[in-house]
């Protein structure tokens, strides 16, 4: 089995008869979301056997849905991606590496200014 997708991973959805039915046989798209289904009450496409979602977002489609994770096929950790948040004490944006991690960024603007990477190195969901 390979490596189990997660938030900002490209993914690639596989070709079952009910992902081909739904049209999103081999879709490539994105992580956006992690879930406990049982919980939020999203609609899952799949069979869970266990109680854990996945939402893939297609740009060529304009949306996402939830999956089963053994429907979500790992591409790539889409590196050179980043991520901005506005926050109380100035903007923090995070660039995504080849091996998966965020790394914070200074200098970064909103119009692709050259940033340095910040040190040390959080994940950005650690930040609080």
């Amino acid at each position: 089995m390979g490596q189990r997708p997660s938030f900002g991973d490209n993914v690639r959805i596989v070709t079952t008869p009910l992902t081909a039915a739904r049209g999103l046989a081999g879709a490539a798209g994105a992580v956006y979301g992690e879930t406990t289904p049982s919980v939020t009450k999203v609609d899952v496409i799949g069979v869970l056997t266990s109680d854990y979602g996945l939402n893939v977002y297609f740009a060529d489609r304009h949306e996402g849905f939830w999956f089963a994770p053994e429907l979500v096929e790992f591409v790539d950790h889409a590196p050179g991606s980043t991520m901005s948040l506005d926050l109380p004490g100035g903007r923090k944006t995070w660039r995504r590496t080849a091996d998966g991690e965020w790394i914070e960024e200074t200098g970064a603007t909103a119009f692709g200014a050259q940033a340095t990477p910040a040190t040390p190195k959080r994940r950005w969901w650690k930040l609080w």
